[in-house]
């Protein structure tokens, strides 16, 4: 497939974990959007001998176009919703549909959270560098909210960690942080899928089994 570069999520992750050697020593926790990003971002605590964490975040799609975001709601460390202001006011998306919206998104971040993490507390970002990855951006709606809510809990760094992404997206999520790692960023940038070989839609059971196999490692290592 015509610019394909990685072969899955877990080498690219491997791959984007070699450009972060030098935060391996400045306390990071690796913060992986759910789901994709936390089957990249296993691999990047697993190189840093970090903890790795879920984001949770989802999109807020337009009505009859739910593939295009209008915003996105994140609930750490409490609820956080980001407007894509130009796709709204294009297509004149209201301020009560994106509420009502993100109520109906919140109720699914809830289920994800009980599925993926129970009541195990989460690793204390403040003070610590925090490398915020995702499987890759195309409007960066998702990861801005998570960037967000992600320094509202005190990190010494924000970086934001993607495989491949498109340089205008880019450019603007960098005001949000304080590094950006990214190899790809392609002027033509269609699809994240266009730069997989499996871009299999990651699910419940795999996020487990990311965090679960993030946190054997942690353990063995103490």
């Amino acid at each position: 497939m015509p610019g394909t570069v990685y072969r899955d999520r877990r080498e690219a992750g491997q791959r984007l974990a070699a450009l972060l050697l030098g935060h391996r020593n400045r306390q990071p926790v690796v913060l992986g959007l759910a789901r994709g990003g936390v089957a990249v971002g296993v691999e990047v605590a697993s190189v840093l001998g970090c903890p790795l964490e879920s984001v949770f975040v989802r999109k807020i799609g337009v009505p009859g176009h739910e593939e295009l975001a209008a915003g996105a709601v994140v609930d750490v460390p409490t609820p956080q919703m980001v407007r894509n202001d130009e796709v709204c006011d294009i297509l004149h998306v209201s301020e009560a549909y994106l509420r009502a919206e993100a109520e109906r998104q919140l109720v699914e971040i809830a289920r994800r959270r009980h599925a993926y993490v129970g009541a195990r507390p989460a690793v204390d970002v403040d003070g610590r560098t925090a490398i915020v990855v995702d499987d890759g951006i195309a409007t960066g709606t998702s990861m801005r909210a998570a960037l967000l809510a992600v320094r509202r809990t005190g990190p010494v760094a924000l970086i934001m960690v993607v495989p491949a992404g498109p340089p205008d997206t880019l450019a603007v999520l960098a005001r949000e942080v304080d590094e950006v790692v990214c190899p790809l960023r392609p002027e033509a940038f269609y699809a994240i899928g266009m730069f997989y070989h499996d871009f299999h839609q990651v699910d419940d059971d795999e996020v487990v089994a990311c965090l679960e196999e993030a946190r054997g490692e942690r353990t063995a290592r103490t």
